[in-house]
């Protein structure tokens, strides 16, 4: 079986830190989630999921001219492992792995998805986490046989700490990968360096 990957991006909705759906934030001429799934589409991953919560039929009008799929997740106060749950129900079985893209990172470049996408095909039974200066971030890549330990309950993040055999930290030149936005002054800050971005040149 050739080793394929699923691209799930929890968008749950409004943030308690921020008091609004960060997701639908301005940045450029689009909102922050269109951002960043145009970074994922960009990189070639073809089969892309979007799992929204609250604010889940503004976020759906939000990307509906985007070619992914929309899950909504059923659970009111549904946490990130909750909402990857509901993905993992809606994925085709013949892929060999997940990647978890969050909908609060629209500075991380095509380029890293892409080099997650390869390095998965090339190593699929490892947990793939890409690091800017020494720093874990995001997006990570799992084997979907760990991944479905979600089912049992628990969190990415118990995944990750049962399967430390498996963990390959990639070091990455795309600092997107360790920024996101829980707070308003993050979402300041971004505005400007996806400013600078996008008018660097060629």
């Amino acid at each position: 079986m050739e080793n394929r990957i699923v691209a799930i991006m929890p968008a749950a909705g409004a943030s308690r830190r921020m008091g609004c759906c960060k997701q639908l934030l301005p940045l450029g001429c689009r909102p922050v989630i269109v951002c960043c799934l145009e970074a994922v589409l960009n990189a070639g991953l073809q089969d892309v999921l979007v799992v929204t919560g609250a604010n889940g039929e503004a976020v759906a009008a939000a990307i509906s001219h985007l070619p992914v799929k929309i899950v909504r997740n059923q659970a009111a106060a549904g946490d990130m492992a909750e909402s990857v749950r509901t993905g993992l129900g809606a994925i085709a079985d013949r892929c060999t792995g997940v990647m978890i893209c969050l909908a609060d990172q629209p500075l991380v470049g095509s380029d890293t998805y892409r080099d997650l996408q390869q390095r998965h095909t090339a190593g699929p039974h490892e947990i793939l986490i890409p690091t800017f200066r020494g720093k874990r971030g995001h997006p990570t890549v799992f084997p979907v046989g760990l991944l479905n330990q979600l089912l049992a309950g628990g969190t990415l993040r118990d995944v990750i700490h049962t399967n430390q055999h498996a963990i390959r930290q990639i070091e990455l030149p795309d600092s997107g990968v360790v920024r996101d936005m829980d707070i308003i002054s993050d979402y300041e800050a971004m505005k400007i360096h996806f400013t600078t971005l996008v008018r660097a040149p060629g």
